[in-house]
C-alpha cells in the first residue's frame, strides 16, 4: 500500500482528541460548560489585549487555542502501559519527561504522551499524562497481591484496537477508513463504565489506602478522569467559575500570576460522585473525574527550573493554609526574585525563546554582529517565548489531591523509580529541557546563517 494514501498521524490525533471531547462532554455535563465559560474568557482577553492577540495570530497560534486539551488517564500495569505507548504513536505522540509523583505522597510514577516537532504542535498539542500505579508502595502484602492479581484478569484494549495498532505498525500508517476505526476502538479504553470489577468491600478496602488505588484497579479501564482546556487568563476562569454552577478547589497550582507567564497553571472544579455498580449487587459511588483549566507559560532552562523550584519551596510555609488571593498574594511577594520581564528573562538564560529575523532583518546585508540580543536592540531579530508543552509533578499531585479528598502520603514520598517505569514504558522518556535547548538552538543558527554568519550557536 502507498503511504500517499495514509492519514498523517497528526489528523488522526486530531479527530481522536475531538471525538474524546465530545465523549466527556457527554459523560461530564460540566464539561461542555467549562468549556463554554474559558472560550469566553479567551474571546475577553485577546479583545482586551490587542498585542496578545496580535502575537498570538503572527505565530499561528489562535487556532491551536481553540483545540487546546489536556487529558489524564491512570493504569495498573507494566502491560498496559507498554501497549498505550504504541497507541499513541499512531497519533504521532511521544513519551515526554518522567514525573515521579511519589515526592507529593501520591502512588504513581508519570510520563506525558505528546506530538514533539513544531508542526505537530501547532496543528494539534493533544497531551495525555498518563500514569502508572505503584503496586510496590502498598504496604499491605494481602491487599497489594489482591490488586495485582484484580489488574492481572483486565485487559482494557479492544481486540480492534489491538489489531489497528499492530496494522499501523506493520504498514507505517493507516488509511482513512482505518483512521476512523481506531478512533473509535482506541476511544473505548477511555470511557467511563458505572460497573466495577470487584465487590464493595475489596474497593473499600483498596479505597481505604488510597483512593487513587481504587480508581485504577476497580474498574474496566483507565476512564478519562479530565480534560483540560487551555485558557488566557486562568485568575478570570477562577473567578466566574461559582456563577457558573462549578466550585473550584482553593487555590490555582503553580506560580503566581505574571507579566511573562512562565511554565504551567492549573485549577479544576470538584470532582463528581458518580453511581457505581459493584459485584454482588451492592450499589455505591465513586468519585474520581473532575474539570480542569490550565494557563501555559514561556518554557524554562534548567536555570530558571532551578530557581522556580527554590522559590516554590520557599514559598510553602508563607502559603500554609491560605486561600484563594491570600495565597497568591504570598506566593506573589516569594516569586518577586523572579524576573518578569523577556528581556531579562533571555539575558539571564532562565527562559527558552525563539529567535526570527524581522522584515529589517530580512532586508539587511551580511552583518558582522552575531550577539542576538544586539541584533535585537538593531531591530534585525525578534525573539518570542517557547511554550511550555509539559507538566509539573507538585501540581499535578495538588489537583490529585484536591479532587480525591487525600492529604499528602509521606511513606510513599522520595522513592522515584525512573529505570523501573521506562522498563514498563518500553522504551526511554525524553528529556524536555533537551526538546527546547534544541529548538532554541536551531532559531538561533537558522538566524545567523541568514545574516551570512556560519558558526555553530550554543546556549
Amino acid at each position: 500500500m502507498s503511504n500517499t494514501s495514509f492519514v498523517s498521524s497528526d489528523e488522526i490525533r486530531d479527530r481522536f482528541s475531538t471525538a474524546m471531547s465530545a465523549m466527556y462532554q457527554a459523560e461530564v455535563p460540566q464539561y461542555e460548560t467549562l468549556l463554554a465559560l474559558v472560550e469566553e474568557v479567551n474571546r475577553e482577553t485577546l479583545e482586551r489585549d490587542t498585542a496578545l492577540a496580535e502575537r498570538l495570530a503572527a505565530h499561528n497560534e489562535l487556532d491551536r487555542l481553540n483545540v487546546e486539551r489536556h487529558g489524564a488517564i491512570r493504569v495498573g500495569t507494566a502491560a498496559e502501559l507498554a501497549m498505550l505507548r504504541r497507541l499513541f504513536a499512531v497519533m504521532g505522540m511521544h513519551p515526554v519527561g518522567y514525573y515521579d509523583l511519589s515526592e507529593a505522597g501520591v502512588p504513581v510514577h508519570s510520563t506525558a504522551f505528546r506530538p514533539v516537532d513544531d508542526a505537530a504542535l501547532s496543528r494539534n498539542p493533544f497531551r495525555v499524562f498518563t500514569s502508572l500505579l505503584r503496586l510496590e508502595l502498598i504496604e499491605n502484602p494481602t491487599l497489594r497481591e489482591r490488586a495485582a492479581a484484580i489488574l492481572a484478569e483486565r485487559d482494557i484494549f479492544t481486540t480492534g484496537a489491538r489489531e489497528l495498532i499492530a496494522l499501523s505498525e506493520s504498514q507505517g500508517g493507516l488509511n482513512d477508513e482505518q483512521a476512523e476505526q481506531f478512533v473509535a476502538e482506541a476511544l473505548e479504553t477511555f470511557r467511563w463504565h458505572q460497573d466495577a470489577t470487584v465487590d464493595m468491600d475489596t474497593y473499600e478496602a483498596l479505597h481505604a489506602e488510597h483512593r487513587l488505588i481504587a480508581d485504577v484497579v476497580c474498574f474496566h479501564g483507565p476512564h478519562i478522569n479530565h480534560l483540560t482546556p487551555r485558557t488566557l487568563d486562568i485568575d478570570e476562569v477562577q473567578r466566574r467559575m461559582p456563577a457558573a454552577g462549578m466550585s473550584p478547589k482553593e487555590v490555582i497550582e503553580g506560580p503566581p500570576r505574571r507579566q511573562c507567564p512562565i511554565l504551567l497553571r492549573q485549577t479544576s472544579f470538584k470532582a463528581l460522585e458518580e453511581a457505581t455498580r459493584f459485584k454482588g449487587g451492592r450499589q455505591g459511588s465513586h468519585t474520581a473525574r473532575f474539570g480542569e483549566i490550565e494557563q501555559r507559560g514561556v518554557a524554562l532552562t534548567g536555570k530558571g527550573r532551578a530557581l522556580y523550584d527554590h522559590l516554590l519551596d520557599a514559598s510553602r510555609e508563607k502559603t500554609r493554609g491560605l486561600a484563594s488571593e491570600a495565597h497568591q498574594q504570598a506566593l506573589a511577594k516569594v516569586f518577586a526574585e523572579f524576573p518578569d520581564d523577556e528581556a531579562a528573562l533571555r539575558r539571564e538564560a532562565l527562559a527558552f525563546f525563539e529567535y526570527r529575523l524581522t522584515d529589517a532583518g530580512h532586508a539587511a546585508d551580511a552583518v558582522d554582529e552575531t550577539d542576538l540580543e544586539a541584533l535585537i536592540e538593531q531591530g534585525l531579530v525578534t525573539a518570542r517565548p517557547i511554550t511550555y508543552e509539559d507538566f509539573l509533578p507538585v501540581s499535578a499531585a495538588g489537583i490529585f489531591q484536591s479532587n480525591l479528598g487525600e492529604s499528602q502520603n509521606d511513606a510513599y514520598a522520595g522513592q522515584g523509580k525512573r529505570e523501573a517505569f521506562e522498563s514498563a514504558l518500553g522504551s526511554a522518556v525524553t528529556d524536555e529541557l533537551e526538546l527546547y535547548a534544541k529548538r532554541e538552538a536551531a532559531s538561533k543558527a537558522r538566524v545567523l546563517r541568514a545574516l551570512g554568519h556560519t558558526i555553530a550557536v550554543n546556549r
